[in-house]
């Protein structure tokens, strides 16, 4: 993304942020170089996806949407986990992420994914916790 973009995300996302606990419905106007398109009708519940996607852009973030319901491959799962095919083949047939097989094929659904991902950052974070509370009751943290 150009800076000019980022910074559009960035004010988008603001925007956005300060209308949620005030509106019902929104319109959202999208204008071309040749004059106005149609308004566009947005729901509300789609606000708080929108301002987050915004604000990920703003960062400077890829963006990928996908529905929740989707089911991936081993590679299109190791993409998402960050961690090899081979890692997420040992995860599977261990048990710790759900899936199906069609012929040789492995699938996995991305919601099972998600909840991997998030026990997975989870134990990450309670790991650091157990290392910071080690490294000051040895002193080590000055």
């Amino acid at each position: 993304m150009t800076p000019d973009e980022i910074e559009l995300a960035s004010s988008a996302h603001q925007r956005i942020a300060r209308c949620l606990d005030q509106v019902r419905a929104v319109t959202i106007r999208v204008t071309a170089d040749n004059g106005n398109l149609p308004p566009v009708e947005v729901p509300v519940a789609a606000l708080p996806f929108i301002g987050e996607m915004l604000g990920a852009m703003s960062q400077g973030k890829a963006v990928t949407v996908m529905s929740y319901d989707r089911e991936m491959t081993t590679a299109e799962a190791a993409r998402f986990l960050n961690v090899s095919r081979q890692f997420v083949i040992r995860e599977m047939e261990a048990g710790r992420i759900p899936f199906r097989q069609t012929g040789a094929h492995r699938l996995a659904d991305f919601e099972d994914l998600v909840r991997y991902r998030r026990q997975i950052a989870a134990r990450q974070m309670g790991a650091l916790e157990q290392l910071a509370d080690d490294a000051q009751e040895l002193g080590l943290d000055t």
